[in-house]
């Protein structure tokens, strides 16, 4: 399990480096700051994560992989951009990668520090939105998670998924594959369709309306 973790810690790490770097360079950054927002980006949720359950230092400061690949992610990004960018919509899938593997290894990591299955789930909601909250605090964006087609949703739909198979004594490497597809899958799915949940109307609206 501790194997498991890191692989999607790295792996989430990576990925929402990506999506900040790039958020970073489209808005004019210099190296330093695609650097900061690259990092910020991909160890906001884990830290807040560690910092809630307990392991302590967290890991994203203990552990130098992570300011590894995070810089490295964000150097690709600055010196590569123009064959990033020409992906499909980079920062977006980088984006829902990264939000399903950070929100089932954050699950993981709860259920291994023996909190209740809701806040389990929770928290592996809030590792995976947390990077991308402040990538766009930073840029002066609303975050994502306020305004996008099922993202925290997603994120919720995939720990769920990692706390539901954890109570059923199924293999912890299939519920938590299978969440982060979903998860995934659900995000893509919003953003190619533009699935979202009702947004709220002002009075202002529905009198012109």
């Amino acid at each position: 399990m501790h194997t498991l973790l890191l692989v999607l810690d790295l792996f989430g790490t990576v990925v929402f480096a990506l999506s900040g770097a790039l958020v970073a360079v489209r808005r004019g950054l210099d190296l330093f700051g695609v650097l900061v927002l690259s990092f910020a980006a991909s160890s906001a949720g884990g830290i807040t994560r560690d910092l809630l359950i307990g392991a302590t230092p967290p890991a994203a400061i203990e552990d130098w992989r992570y300011l590894g690949v995070s810089l490295l992610a964000g150097l690709l990004t600055f010196y590569r951009y123009s064959a990033i960018e020409r992906m499909r919509n980079p920062m977006q899938l980088s984006d829902a990668a990264g939000l399903a593997l950070f929100a089932v290894a954050g699950a993981q990591k709860a259920l291994a520090y023996d909190l209740p299955p809701g806040m389990a789930a929770l928290l592996g909601m809030l590792t995976g939105i947390g990077g991308g909250m402040l990538r766009d605090v930073l840029v002066s964006d609303i975050p994502a998670v306020l305004r996008a087609e099922l993202y925290a949703v997603a994120a919720l739909a995939g720990a769920g998924v990692v706390v539901v198979g954890d109570m059923l004594h199924m293999p912890p490497t299939a519920t938590t594959l299978t969440g982060a597809g979903l998860c995934f899958g659900l995000r893509f799915m919003a953003i190619r369709y533009g699935w979202r949940l009702p947004v709220a109307r002002p009075p202002d609206a529905d009198r012109h309306g």
